[in-house]
């Protein structure tokens, strides 16, 4: 058995994979994983990624996460 993962997006009621070269006639099981990811939070990323600028800035963050020595460190017990 052979297994392939694709992710995805529903548009108008379809799911749209790509082309795969299989003989014709193969029969396919698919399992369908639905994100369960609450609509407010899937708005709040589509506006943190709608421009060029804040694309950006987002990628520029991730990168300095990379670096440990950009990390502030915290005693909750000092708090």
């Amino acid at each position: 058995m052979n297994a392939f993962k694709y992710k995805v997006t529903i548009k108008n009621g379809k799911l749209d994979l790509p082309t795969l070269d299989l003989p014709e006639g193969t029969i396919v099981e698919a399992i369908l994983l639905v994100n369960e990811q609450p609509q407010k939070e899937v708005e709040e990323t589509e506006y943190l990624l709608s421009t060029e600028a804040n694309r950006h800035n987002l990628m520029e963050a991730l990168e300095e996460l990379k670096q440990p020595q950009n990390y502030i460190y915290v005693d909750p017990a000092k708090l």
